[in-house]
């Protein structure tokens, strides 16, 4: 089979050399972009004069044909041809002869691929930022019916307080607020069009790439044509994004591991994100949340993967940059199925509520409450500080609690504790008291969870 490109080259190249150079195998998952940014392109070319109305029209008929037959799954794509781009042409000169040759006038490959990265990136980023959306809410609601749910707060994985569980859910509400933030600031700096900066110098055909850009959809065009050929800065962006994400939804699954261990009891996932073990039949692994946790070493992967391969890189295009797709596949589904995933996890797990309260009681978590205690009736708080340590430590000895401590007890140490002491000392208590702003005080999660439901709210209209 004869290259499109083949008119300078004597030689026949050899399949195996054939099938290492192409990108067909991954980068046909940019078909309908590639197919979309053509058809933007040909009517542009009508516009300006540079194709014949008669010739856009069958040009444009011919990829129309071939768009649905993409939808329909009836298009076969050839190694041959290299990537989509060829791949597309040949299709379209087989639908309609030669004039199909025309298409590529005041185009690369070069701001043809880029355009469809962007394209497939900005569908992708949009998709991405609905289903964070859409997690945030599962947090939220099953932070509104845990609100006075107890458990204890860890500094360490040690017992530190005793906090609120929707607090702790409104934790990953806010990395994931910030994740989405994020993602769609990055769409200004994807919204971009490289659409006639042609190899890298642009071209001598009297284009309109304002006018390409509109039809695509873009907000701006790239002001300069070796930079919009060569830019891989949105995909970067995206995969730092990505592993930003990634990192909080793997803490969140280390979590949900932990608890759903038989030291801990705290939750239980649903039969659907669990599985069984093939020796051992009473195992309930949390795969689902172990794969999360694992997936988010390959989001890094592909994100130093494409920082190693541009750092070196001289302007404009290089092969090297067809490196830059897999890995930006890879991360759009991986992202895209953890958070469907970590939606349907969440909203579904069972919390073992008694459990976890009783955790908070049979601690030292409430030391810090003794210590605050006595700071507020007057002893330094560093003073407090140290009596209340070695009452743990007396107590950790006599194997009690600071509420299993009698108060003519406490009053031998100081006679500042009063009988108040045992009702400050409990869990609920030690929440409640916690008034600040961000805190974990009842009052404070409800205003926070309202706050974050007026949020989400807004960003729907």
């Amino acid at each position: 089979m004869e290259k499109l490109w083949g008119g300078r080259f004597e030689g026949k190249s050899e399949a195996w050399i054939d099938a290492f150079g192409a990108s067909i195998p991954f980068d046909q998952k940019l078909a309908k972009q590639d197919i979309i940014g053509s058809l933007a392109h040909v009517k542009m070319l009508a516009k300006t004069g540079i194709l014949t109305a008669d010739e856009a029209e069958q040009i444009s008929s011919g990829l129309t044909t071939i768009q649905e037959k993409l939808f329909a799954s009836e298009l076969t794509f050839s190694i041959e041809n290299e990537d989509i781009h060829l791949n597309i042409e040949k299709l379209l000169h087989d639908e309609i002869g030669p004039v199909a040759g025309k298409l590529h006038t005041g185009r690369s490959r070069n701001d043809q691929v880029a355009t469809d990265m962007h394209l497939y990136l900005k569908e992708i980023v949009q998709e991405v930022i609905s289903k964070i959306h859409l997690f945030r809410q599962v947090l939220v609601h099953k932070a509104e019916d845990n609100i006075e749910t107890i458990m204890p707060g860890y500094t360490h994985l040690q017992h530190a307080q005793p906090i609120s569980f929707a607090h702790h859910m409104m934790a990953y509400y806010g990395m994931l607020t910030r994740d989405q933030e994020r993602f769609s600031e990055s769409l200004k700096r994807i919204d971009i069009s490289p659409l006639g900066c042609a190899a890298l110098a642009g071209t001598t055909f009297p284009i309109d790439r304002a006018y390409s850009a509109e039809l695509l959809g873009f907000s701006s065009i790239y002001e300069n044509s070796l930079d919009g050929v060569s830019d891989r800065d949105f995909i970067l962006e995206f995969l730092s994004n990505s592993s930003i994400l990634m990192m909080h939804l793997s803490r969140f699954c280390e979590e949900l591991i932990l608890w759903c261990s038989h030291e801990f009891q705290f939750v239980e996932l649903t039969d659907t994100f669990s599985t069984g073990s093939s020796i051992m039949p009473q195992k309930k692994n949390p795969d689902m949340a172990e794969l999360i946790r694992g997936k988010s070493g390959r989001v890094y992967g592909n994100l130093f993967s494409l920082l190693t391969v541009l750092k070196g890189l001289p302007l404009a295009y290089n092969k090297d940059l067809q490196e830059d797709k897999e890995g930006m596949f890879d991360t759009s589904h991986t992202v895209l199925t953890s958070l469907e995933i970590m939606a349907g996890m969440v909203a579904t797990m069972k919390l073992n509520q008694e459990i976890m309260e009783q955790s908070t009681e049979k601690d030292f978590s409430n030391a810090t409450e003794l210590a605050d205690y006595l700071a507020s009736k007057g002893m330094p708080f560093r003073q407090a500080h140290e009596v209340v340590g070695k009452l743990v430590l007396d107590c950790t000895k006599q194997g009690i609690y600071l509420q299993d401590v009698p108060l003519e007890q406490y009053q031998k140490i100081t006679p500042l504790i009063q009988s108040d002491i045992y009702q400050t000392l409990s869990s609920k208590t030690a929440i409640e008291r916690r008034h600040s702003y961000g805190g974990t005080g009842f009052d404070q999660v409800k205003s926070a969870i309202e706050r974050s439901k007026r949020k989400l709210e807004s960003e729907e209209n």
